[in-house]
């Protein structure tokens, strides 16, 4: 399945997050940007890098009226667990189905170690107040995820 297109709006969505509680993409619209990251799995090293810069960055991103959702394909237990071991400031949500992320493009065919299996491809979708896709980074390094997300917002929002 292909990405959404910049410009549309968002597919929307109503996901658990680490407590258990519904959060539903139209919960932000007219009142933030949504810096919306899907991520394989928590608590593994690429993962903990990419949500680690994210938290650090959280008051430039607060300066620019985002926040920051990320998504995977764990339990909220697992996800409370990752937030707390790491003191992640933003809400993590769980697709265990993959049915979001299937819907944003990002259940794919991926290679690792010589196999093939499906996954969750890193990608980040950036949402304005509007609710209508802004932009979107499939393409980066888990060390340098926030400073690309924070130089687009800056320079866009």
């Amino acid at each position: 399945m292909a990405f959404p297109k910049v410009g549309n709006m968002a597919p929307a969505f109503s996901l658990l997050d680490q407590d258990g509680n519904k959060v539903a993409l139209k919960d932000f619209k007219g009142e933030k940007n949504v810096i919306l990251y899907f991520y394989p799995r928590a608590l593994t090293p690429g993962c903990t890098t990419q949500a680690c810069g994210l938290r650090d960055t959280e008051k430039a991103l607060k300066k620019k009226d985002c926040v920051v959702l990320g998504v995977s394909f764990d339990e909220p237990a697992k996800l409370k667990r990752f937030q707390e071991k790491y003191d992640l400031n933003f809400t993590l949500l769980s697709d265990p189905d993959h049915a979001i992320i299937d819907k944003y493009g990002c259940w794919q065919l991926k290679k690792f170690m010589g196999k093939e299996n499906m996954g969750t491809v890193r990608t980040t979708f950036i949402i304005g107040k509007d609710g209508r896709l802004k932009h979107i980074l499939d393409k980066f390094k888990t060390k340098t995820h926030h400073d690309d997300v924070l130089e687009w917002v800056e320079a866009n929002l």
